[in-house]
């Protein structure tokens, strides 16, 4: 809603300085400029079309290499990870159900009770303080990766606009533009270019 709201801004100080222009450069008054409809006529070089274009998102994530590759890498660190909290998660579940066998079965004195206990308790820890660890990691792979992608897609931006002239370059994902003419997608045209960027690298 908020790049519907910036782009009818847009739009809109665009026109209204189109329309200043007009009426600035009306030497003659508005009166010699009227034409059979009523309405002033405009100078042709006073008014400057604004360029605008859009990405889809959701194909840029599925055809950009450099995103290709960093979900996959982020996707085996999301394994690893769980694979290392279950292998803990395991022992300690072991370790709770012999524990609760011998003491069904008698065989703890009341001082190896508390050890176990104890012991227990402090696997119950180190399990749920790994658990933070790895979840604080991953969360920094992900913003590490959020922030690289965003550079270098704005990157490139800067550097494609200097030949193409867009006034606005949008980002398209879901239903977050309700209508954009077709015309206007540059999503194939951006991704072979970052592409090619990223294979020099």
């Amino acid at each position: 809603m908020n790049k519907i709201k910036t782009l009818s801004l847009a739009c809109c100080a665009a026109t209204m300085l189109a329309v200043t222009n007009a009426c600035n450069n009306n030497e003659k008054g508005p009166a010699a400029k009227v034409k059979e409809t009523g309405l002033p006529k405009a100078d042709s070089n006073t008014v400057q079309p604004t360029k605008i274009a859009y990405v889809e998102v959701d194909s840029l994530m599925s055809q950009y290499e450099f995103c290709k590759e960093y979900t996959l890498l982020l996707t085996k660190r999301s394994e690893s990870f769980k694979a290392r909290l279950n292998s803990k998660g395991q022992k300690l579940e072991n370790a709770l159900m012999e524990f609760q066998q011998k003491m069904q079965q008698g065989t703890y004195t009341q001082e190896e009770a508390q050890k176990a206990q104890a012991n227990l308790q402090k696997q119950q820890q180190e399990l749920q303080a790994l658990q933070e660890e790895l979840a604080v990691q991953f969360d920094q792979e992900q913003q590490k990766y959020n922030k690289e992608m965003r550079d270098s897609i704005q990157s490139f931006l800067r550097e494609y606009n200097k030949s193409k002239g867009y006034s606005i370059i949008l980002s398209k994902a879901g239903d977050n533009i309700l209508y954009a003419d077709p015309a206007m997608d540059i999503t194939e045209d951006v991704v072979a270019g970052l592409n090619k960027r990223y294979k020099k690298k």
